[in-house]
C-alpha cells in the first residue's frame, strides 16, 4: 500500500454584511489584503459575494486543522475591516441570486457567455477534498468503488435547506442548483485512465471545454494534482465538521486501497441505484434511511454510519483522524447544519428567520477558530 494519503481541502465562503446580514460584494482592497497574507491559497469566485480558499497539501487532518484555522481567521479579520463576515454555508437563506454581481475575469466571463443564467444562478458553495493517490489508473480504478459512499458524505454535510427566503424541503438544495450545470453529478463508469483521457479529450478537441477542469462530477481525478477529488459535500459552517468529513474521505480511500492490496475490492454498484441514495441524502440528510444494496434493505442512517466506522476504523487510526471521524456521530445524533438552521428559523420572531439563521452561521464559522 502507498505510504501517504495527503489531503487538501478547498472551501467556498459567502460574504455577508454584518448589519443587513444580506450578501455583499467583495470590496476593493479585501482580496489584496487576503492575498498579501495567504498568497495563492485564496482567490475570488465567479460571484463577487464569494471567496475561495485552498489548504496546503497536508499529511494529516491535524495539519489541515491548523491551516484551515489560519485561512478562515485571516479572511474573517480582513472582512471585519469592511463590516463584513464570511459564512461557510452552501446557500444563503434569503438573498436573491439575480442581484449578485459576477467577477470580471476572462475565464468567468467566458463561463457566463457559455452558460448564461445557469452560471449566474450558481449562488452555492461547496467543499472539495483531495486525497493523494499515486498512479492515474489507480485513481480511475477507485472511482466506481468510492462512488458508493458519496451519498453518505452528502447526507452528513447537508447545509443548504433555504433558497431566496423559502424552505426548499431539501437538506442540500446546493445540489439542485449544481445539477443545472453540464458535466455534473455522479461520474460515469470508467475502466482506465486511457478511457477517461479519450472521452474528455473529445470535448477538448471540439473546443467545447478548454480542459478537464470544466468537468464538475461529484468525484473526479483532479486536473492539477495527483489526487482523487471528492466534490459532493456542502461546505461546513463548523470547522470541526469539515475536518471530520475530510478525515472520513481520506480514510475511505485508504480502506479501498487496503482491500486492493488483499486482492479484494468494494462492489461497483449500478449508477441508477447510487443515484437513488444520492437523492435520499439530498432530500433528507441524516434523518431518513438509505438503501443498503447488500440486502437490499432500507437502513436508518445512524446504523449505516456505524457500519462505515467499523469498516474504516483501522484506516482512520493509521491516518491519525479517528477522533475527528468519530466526532461526526454528533451530526448523526444532533442533525446537520440544515437541521440546525431550520431550528433557528423556527424559533426566530415572525419575519426574522433568515436574519437569525445568518447570525447563527456567523457564530458557527467563528466557534472553532
Amino acid at each position: 500500500m502507498q505510504k501517504e494519503f495527503s489531503i487538501g481541502i478547498e472551501e467556498e465562503y459567502l460574504l455577508v454584511d454584518k448589519d443587513s446580514l444580506a450578501l455583499a460584494d467583495t470590496p476593493e482592497g479585501l482580496m489584496e489584503d487576503c492575498r498579501n497574507d495567504l498568497g495563492d491559497q485564496v482567490s475570488p469566485e465567479f460571484l463577487q459575494c464569494q471567496i475561495e480558499i485552498g489548504s496546503k497539501p497536508c499529511k494529516t487532518v491535524g495539519e489541515a486543522r491548523e491551516d484551515l484555522k489560519r485561512l478562515r481567521s485571516t479572511i474573517s479579520r480582513h472582512a471585519a475591516k469592511h463590516n463584513l463576515s464570511p459564512v461557510a454555508v452552501s446557500c444563503h437563506p434569503f438573498s436573491d441570486w439575480k442581484k449578485q454581481e459576477t467577477t470580471h475575469k476572462e475565464r468567468y466571463d467566458q463561463l457566463e457567455i457559455e452558460l448564461g443564467d445557469v452560471a449566474r444562478r450558481m449562488l452555492s458553495c461547496g467543499m472539495h477534498v483531495h486525497v493523494g493517490i499515486e498512479g492515474d489508473d489507480l485513481r480511475i480504478d477507485l472511482m466506481p468503488q468510492f462512488a458508493y459512499f458519496l451519498p453518505h458524505l452528502l447526507a452528513l454535510s447537508a447545509s443548504s435547506p433555504y433558497w431566496q427566503g423559502e424552505d426548499t424541503g431539501l437538506a442540500s438544495y446546493r445540489l439542485a442548483v449544481m445539477e443545472s450545470m453540464p458535466r455534473t453529478g455522479l461520474p460515469p463508469l470508467l475502466h482506465s485512465w486511457g478511457e477517461y483521457e479519450r472521452s474528455t479529450q473529445a470535448l477538448i478537441d471540439l473546443e467545447i471545454i478548454p480542459d478537464q477542469s470544466k468537468i464538475w462530477w461529484d468525484l473526479r481525478p483532479s486536473t492539477h494534482y495527483p489526487t482523487l477529488e471528492s466534490r459532493i459535500c456542502d461546505v461546513q459552517p463548523r470547522l470541526s465538521h469539515a475536518l471530520g468529513l475530510a478525515g472520513l474521505t481520506q480514510s475511505l480511500t485508504r480502506f479501498l486501497l487496503r482491500l486492493r492490496d488483499s486482492n479484494l475490492r468494494w462492489r461497483e454498484y449500478d449508477r441508477f441505484l447510487i443515484e437513488e441514495n444520492r437523492w435520499r441524502a439530498q432530500r433528507y440528510g441524516v434523518n431518513e434511511t438509505l438503501i443498503d444494496f447488500g440486502g437490499p434493505t432500507l437502513k436508518p442512517f445512524d446504523q449505516m454510519f456505524e457500519e462505515i466506522i467499523g469498516l474504516i476504523a483501522e484506516d482512520a487510526e493509521a491516518l491519525g483522524c479517528l477522533d475527528e471521524v468519530c466526532a461526526l456521530r454528533d451530526v448523526v445524533k444532533q442533525g446537520t447544519s440544515a437541521d440546525r438552521q431550520r431550528k433557528v428559523w423556527a424559533e426566530a420572531p415572525e419575519g426574522k428567520g433568515g436574519e437569525a439563521v445568518v447570525r447563527h452561521l456567523i457564530e458557527e464559522y467563528h466557534a472553532d477558530l
